[in-house]
């Protein structure tokens, strides 16, 4: 198996992660844990566990010029995009929320067309309106959900926020990821993500009340601080070593197909042709945006 297509295997099971995240992490706030307080989990768990295992990879040394860079991207990828992202939750619903991340390809193509100079080719950007045409008629549907969300509009536009700060993170690491081992990078993203969090995600950690949480409450924390934290930014961080930042982020697409999916299993929704027919849309969609292009017969080497 190719390095390729074990970057693309661990985007897949990066965004699965994600799409059974919307409906578990959305289980525990805010009775239990509060979407501020929860990030402080997230970014002290994944420190801990990174560090843990930062011996396996090489001993490296982060060079000053790059040290603005790193902290730029966990601006982005360890605070911005997490405290957004758990708010919006937090105010709005598991479906808006699986589906509405699907902007995020949107944005890094977009981004990268002006950041990095990065070339849209035509699949890639059929593939991208495709997708986005079967995440759109998830989103109807998803307004028709449950209703235990206070502020619906507010927590879709910190979805939205979400998914523009992922992106900028997603680019501006690139660089990051081809020069340093995704330990080294991930175990110093995650360190400055504490600082950087602590001012709004510090007060409601320490109002859980540790002793009173229930073994859902916990399993979920666990599955939040484990997999969607711990192992998506560690899948995420190997994929960016073969694909594009735009290729990764298209994988966004497949959330809201994982997500419905779930909450069917688990006896939250039901199926519909409508719902079918966009998650057919979404798959079709990620295919031709990660779908490898053919050399170019005209271009000598």
């Amino acid at each position: 198996m190719n390095k390729r297509t074990l970057a693309l295997l661990a985007a897949v099971g990066a965004t699965t992660i994600y799409g059974l995240n919307h409906t578990i992490a959305k289980g525990v706030m805010p009775v239990y844990v509060k979407p501020f307080g929860f990030i402080m989990i997230r970014v002290l768990g994944a420190t801990a566990l990174f560090w843990a295992i930062s011996f396996l990879g090489p001993k490296e040394r982060v060079e000053k010029k790059d040290w603005g860079r790193f902290i730029l991207c966990s601006c982005f990828g360890m605070a911005i995009n997490m405290l957004a992202f758990f708010k919006g939750l937090d105010l709005s619903t598991p479906i808006n929320s699986a589906v509405l991340v699907t902007t995020t390809p949107i944005i890094v193509v977009v981004l990268s067309a002006f950041l990095i100079a990065e070339r849209i080719r035509l699949t890639k950007g059929i593939g991208i309106i495709i997708g986005l045409a079967g995440a759109l008629g998830l989103i109807f549907y998803g307004q028709e959900m449950r209703q235990d969300a206070p502020n619906i509009p507010l927590g879709n536009i910190l979805f939205l926020v979400n998914s523009l700060f992922f992106g900028l993170y997603l680019i501006l690491a690139k660089k990051l990821v081809e020069k340093y081992h995704p330990f080294t990078l991930m175990k110093w993203l995650f360190l400055i993500g504490i600082f950087l969090n602590a001012p709004l995600a510090l007060p409601e950690f320490l109002e859980i009340s540790w002793s009173t949480l229930p073994g859902e409450a916990l399993w979920g924390i666990a599955f939040v601080v484990l997999g969607t934290t711990f192992c998506t930014y560690l899948f995420n961080a190997f994929a960016l070593t073969q694909l594009k930042a735009s290729t990764v982020s298209a994988f966004v697409y497949v959330q809201p197909l994982v997500g419905i999916l779930f909450a069917v299993l688990s006896g939250k929704d039901q199926l519909s042709p409508v719902k079918i027919a966009s998650a057919l849309l979404v798959c079709l969609g990620v295919y031709l945006v990660s779908r490898k292009p053919k050399p170019d017969p005209s271009v000598v080497s």
